[in-house]
């Protein structure tokens, strides 16, 4: 067992974990952070996709004891008392079906935009990549993905 203090939304999470438990185990398990989801539970959904030091990265992947000392952010972590600008597009747009692929597409779109704040429709795809959906077929996403790029270019909120 190791003793961790995972850094997680801002907050500061001490938990007890075998060498072998994911990043994905110990959110959902331990710290009852259940918007991250398991999919595939082999990195081929992005179901279970957070931020790792602002980097998407697939959480059934990344071993708890890998993120230690890093900041991780889940898609409970992007609302600060109001939805996120990517949030609130995405809603907005009607870009949610069933949802479960929803807090994935989410974070990859909020590592996207902050890495490239004006995207182009290739660069919203090939970022949102990793991350499938069953339901929307895209096109949804995508318009959301622009629309959050708006708002947060035209000063964020309110």
């Amino acid at each position: 067992m190791h003793e961790l203090t995972l850094r997680v939304n801002g907050g500061a999470y001490r938990v007890r974990a075998e060498a072998a438990r994911t990043l994905l185990e110990v959110l959902r398990e331990d710290l009852g952070l259940t918007g991250t989801k398991c999919g595939c539970d082999e990195g081929d959904c992005g179901a279970c996709t957070v931020l790792l030091d602002g980097e998407p990265v697939n959480a059934c992947l990344v071993l708890a004891v890998h993120a230690q000392g890093r900041e991780i952010t889940t898609v409970e972590g992007l609302a600060d008392g109001r939805w996120h600008p990517v949030q609130e597009a995405f809603a907005a747009e009607g870009a949610v079906q069933c949802g479960f692929c929803t807090p994935g597409m989410l974070l990859s779109a909020v590592a996207l935009l902050a890495r490239n704040p004006d995207p182009a429709e290739e660069d919203i795809r090939r970022g949102l990549s990793g991350n499938l959906c069953r339901c929307t077929g895209y096109v949804r996403i995508v318009r959301a993905v622009r629309r959050a790029a708006q708002a947060l270019r035209g000063g964020g909120r309110d």
